[in-house]
């Protein structure tokens, strides 16, 4: 697919420098220069100034906020040579209401006591749209790799404290000294077509009127391409041919790899599986332009800077190859 890497948080060339997260010297000297950033964030929410121009709010290496930090900042890489990092303050405790913290989009901005107005922590959901190609980059993998930080705390060996190692990019056990590494989980994510229609989906608890392409974890042992198919028919009941891989993105909610594909449908009887999804009907391209267009009651368009709406978006478009 030509267009395949200009999905949201698609990859901007980002010169991550992983030759230096094993270099303390060399982290020092990043992190005395008065240009390097470090980004905060608060239970997985980056620190973001501005207002409909989103951009990360990077803040100077000795900021009163990382006081809340209780671990060292995660090398993320050069950015047109000037060093980024990002570090977790979860520890801080905001006036602001917290009742919609963790839900599916949760609508709440903090603010940290100091900074400036446009300067809080937001849901990347909402703003992911917003960030340029190299912003939506450092961000996503910010996000990643302090998901992983935040439930890999201890040992899956011995049950030990595991350390922050190698920049962030390893947690090093205090006792049996085992290393950890951040993992990504596949994901396959299914334009399933048969003639003029699309197979959609909802799963239960989403935002009323939400459908999106179907979607389901890669077993161990398992091809993409066959998980598409098994994937399609358990959620579904819908048996799939030929299979082609057409992009991928990187979805750090928590930590997938979002592989895009599209299939070929040789049945269109649905028999949904209830404990797996809550729904799922066929789309032909009319309906899904009119609902792209905000016109249908029924169904709201999937959520723009995911891959599914890239897909449908491309499909409607015959851009797909």
């Amino acid at each position: 697919m030509k267009l395949a890497e200009t999905v949201t948080f698609g990859g901007s060339g980002l010169d991550r420098a992983a030759h230096l997260r094993g270099d303390a010297a060399a982290l020092a000297e990043l992190l005395a220069k008065p240009d390097t950033g470090v980004l905060p964030f608060w239970h997985g929410k980056p620190l973001i100034a501005g207002q409909g121009r989103d951009r990360p709010a990077w803040q100077a290496v000795d900021h009163p906020v990382f006081e809340q930090a209780d671990e060292e900042p995660i090398f993320l890489g050069l950015d047109d040579g000037v060093a980024r990092f990002c570090r977790d303050i979860s520890c801080w405790e905001p006036d602001e209401a917290l009742e919609t913290l963790h839900q599916f989009l949760d609508p709440s901005e903090q603010h940290y006591p100091g900074m400036p107005e446009d300067e809080r922590f937001s849901e990347l959901r909402a703003i992911m749209t917003h960030l340029s190609p190299r912003d939506a980059e450092l961000v996503t993998m910010a996000k990643a790799i302090g998901s992983w930080h935040e439930i890999h705390g201890f040992c899956a060996r011995c049950g030990a404290k595991s350390e922050i190692s190698m920049a962030g990019w390893q947690r090093e056990c205090t006792v049996c000294r085992a290393h950890h590494f951040p993992r990504t989980d596949p994901v396959v994510i299914m334009l399933i077509t048969h003639g003029n229609s699309v197979l959609m989906g909802r799963s239960p608890g989403w935002p009323e009127g939400m459908y999106s392409c179907l979607a389901g974890f890669v077993e161990p042992g398992e091809t993409i391409e066959a998980a598409v198919r098994r994937e399609t028919f358990e959620e579904s009941g819908v048996r799939v041919g030929a299979v082609e891989y057409l992009s991928s993105q990187p979805w750090p909610f928590p930590a997938s790899m979002m592989m895009g594909c599209r299939g070929h449908a040789l049945s269109t009887e649905i028999t949904i599986d209830p404990t797996e999804i809550e729904d799922a009907i066929w789309v032909t391209r009319e309906e899904m332009m009119e609902t792209f267009a905000g016109n249908n009651p029924k169904m709201k368009p999937a959520r723009k800077g995911a891959i599914a709406h890239f897909l449908l978006l491309n499909w409607l478009r015959d851009t797909l190859d």
